[in-house]
């Protein structure tokens, strides 16, 4: 196994280079006619592109087009293979028999599309190994061309495989046996129904309003319903403190920090798998940051108003209500990763009122941030500042919409098939109705988020200025629990890992099994099959790298919270008598029930 000192030198150069002014401004829309003009376009072509970059998409094609033209060898063996594949669908053609076939591929294990019996009858059987022939052969074709650069690899090889997958042989009635005899089975009844699913889905979709079956989970009355108080508000948070349920609690209470391109109920849904109530039903004083949904007014907010208006205001409310205690901080996604900004922060104005930082899916290092990076670069950039720049704020559909592209196998054409095809529609969940819940981004803080965290990777590379001056994560000292899920596209586990690259201090890293949002929404008790590994890592201990930790790493069957509620419990000191709601301020402040009310705009 392979192992090296821990990054705090490899941040420490960085710092050398790290510039002394603040970077370029954020560019200001309309500074002159002529850009007003270049916004303006753009942003009426972003509307019929849904965001998505031409120039960029042109761009990726062009480089592999071009260089693949100057590749005798390359054509020569994607020549042959397109050669094997005829004779394999010839070999298709001439299986006729009632048995079936099983010559050509199969489908991934993945891929549930054909896994139905009756795709194994003829002709379907031909039809969808011809299909999957098609794939793998445009595969190789977008990938390993040399001089192509690693992005516009990724974006040309995944930009084909979307455009194949709107052809894929499940998507049609006439080449779909599942839904062929799902008619015969209810003599044609589920095409009826599915065209009503449409007409329905069409007009809530032009009303602008959420899908059918979400409204049976409102925020105070299906879904965030823990008992609590909204204890401080400012322009862009609400504070909640939520009621204690038990006669003592740990003294250091904790302080969750969402992210603010989610409503914060993803983490107080239904009663059974809401993690603010596990915390209070084991004697956690619970705070949480509800965040306020941006509108055009906003539009000037950036990431230092989201630190010191959010994280850093949080922080001086929980102090003023639970005094001479230190903060047990969680972070969730983005919210981790400002929150991590702000314990950095905290750490060089020598601030110790954190005693322990949790990252629950959350990114230090966006050097690989999956294919969400595929929307990341100078062109797409540019694009989504001239759609940002006319209405103040990114609406969270379009947000909602690169996510259901990046899954489109699952989040859309999967669902045009069960709910337009066969006819059936799948009750909808708390977590559905949460993740339709969209909220919006304002212009500047979502452009210096996505130039500076993404592009740039400045938090990690120790170029992030707030103040004019470096955060560096290696002045973290406290204990880290940092939590990666296993089929996550928005932070991949093993960006998520990172953090014991980038931080000097102990870290306990869990991997859990699901993706990014069922991944945390992962309660105890029935359900599906889950499980998790995790191990601490010393401060003074050397590095072992992601594939080697996996393989070492024990399984363990279940919910991953019981183990984090115990390294929260074994840090947060001795029981004590819950705090008053609100503190000494209460009375001055009225305070209002939890949820509040940023989570119900619109």
């Amino acid at each position: 196994m392979m192992r090296a000192k821990p990054g705090s030198e490899r941040n420490r150069k960085n710092l050398r280079s790290t510039r002394t002014a603040a970077d370029e401004a954020t560019p200001s829309p309309g500074a002159s006619p002529l850009l007003g003009l270049d916004r303006s376009l753009q942003a009426e072509l972003a509307q019929l592109t849904h965001g998505i970059s031409p120039a960029a998409i042109t761009a990726a094609y062009l480089d592999w087009w071009v260089h693949l033209a100057i590749s005798p060898g390359k054509q020569l063996a994607l020549l042959a293979k397109a050669s094997d594949n005829l004779r394999q669908l010839a070999l298709l053609a001439a299986a006729s028999d009632d048995a079936g076939d099983s010559t050509g591929p199969a489908a991934d294990a993945k891929d549930r599309r054909f896994a139905s019996v009756e795709w194994e009858s003829w002709p379907f059987s031909s039809i969808y190994r011809s299909f999957l022939l098609s794939q793998q052969w445009w595969e190789s074709a977008t990938t390993g061309v040399e001089g192509v650069t690693r992005h516009h690899e990724q974006v040309a090889a995944f930009i084909t495989r979307q455009l194949l997958d709107t052809c894929s042989p499940s998507n049609f009635l006439i080449t779909n046996p599942e839904v062929q005899a799902r008619v015969v089975k209810t003599s044609g009844a589920n095409l009826w129904q599915g065209s009503l699913n449409r007409m329905e889905d069409a007009i809530l979709l032009a009303a602008g309003k959420p899908a059918a079956g979400t409204d049976a989970f409102r925020p105070g009355h299906e879904v965030a319903i823990t008992p609590g108080k909204v204890v401080y508000a400012n322009r862009l948070i609400e504070l909640i403190q939520y009621s204690p349920r038990t006669s003592s609690v740990h003294s250091r209470p904790v302080l969750i920090v969402p992210s603010w391109i989610m409503k914060f109920y993803v983490l107080d849904l239904s009663p059974h798998n809401s993690l603010v109530r596990f915390l209070v039903e084991r004697g956690h004083t619970v705070f949480i940051v509800s965040w306020k949904n941006p509108d055009a007014g906003d539009r000037d907010l950036g990431m230092d108003d989201y630190l010191k208006l959010g994280v850093m205001a949080a922080i001086d409310e929980v102090t003023a209500i639970v005094p001479g205690k230190t903060i047990q901080g969680v972070g969730y996604c983005l919210g981790g990763t400002l929150l991590a900004i702000a314990t950095a922060y905290m750490a060089r104005n020598d601030d110790a009122r954190l005693a322990s930082l949790t990252l629950l899916a959350a990114a230090l290092d966006f050097d690989e941030p999956g294919e969400l990076g595929l929307f990341i670069d100078e062109s797409q950039l540019a694009y989504l500042d001239a759609l940002m720049s006319k209405a103040g704020y990114l609406d969270g559909k379009q947000m909602a919409g690169a996510f259901s592209i990046l899954n489109s196998r699952d989040l859309v054409w999967s669902r045009i098939e069960r709910e337009y095809l066969m006819g059936t529609r799948l009750p909808v969940s708390d977590l559905n109705a949460w993740n339709a819940d969209a909220t919006r981004m304002p212009f500047r803080q979502h452009h210096e988020y996505l130039h500076h965290l993404y592009l740039k990777n400045d938090l990690a590379e120790g170029r992030y200025l707030v103040d004019s001056k470096p955060v560096v994560l290696t002045d973290i000292r406290v204990p880290i629990f940092a939590l990666g899920t296993q089929r996550d596209t928005v932070s991949p586990w093993r960006s998520v890992y990172k953090v014991h690259l980038l931080t000097d201090t102990e870290v306990t890293f869990c991997l859990t099994s699901g993706g990014h949002n069922v991944g945390i929404v992962n309660p105890p008790g029935p359900g599906p099959a889950r499980a998790y590994r995790f191990g601490t890592r010393a401060a003074s201990a050397y590095y072992v790298d992601p594939a080697s930790w996996e393989q070492a790493a024990p399984t363990h069957a279940g919910s991953w919270w019981p183990t984090w509620e115990a390294w929260l419990g074994a840090r947060g000191g001795a029981r004590v008598r819950p705090p008053s709601m609100g503190g000494a301020l209460a009375k001055a402040r009225r305070l209002h029930d939890a949820p509040g009310q940023y989570v119900l705009a619109n």
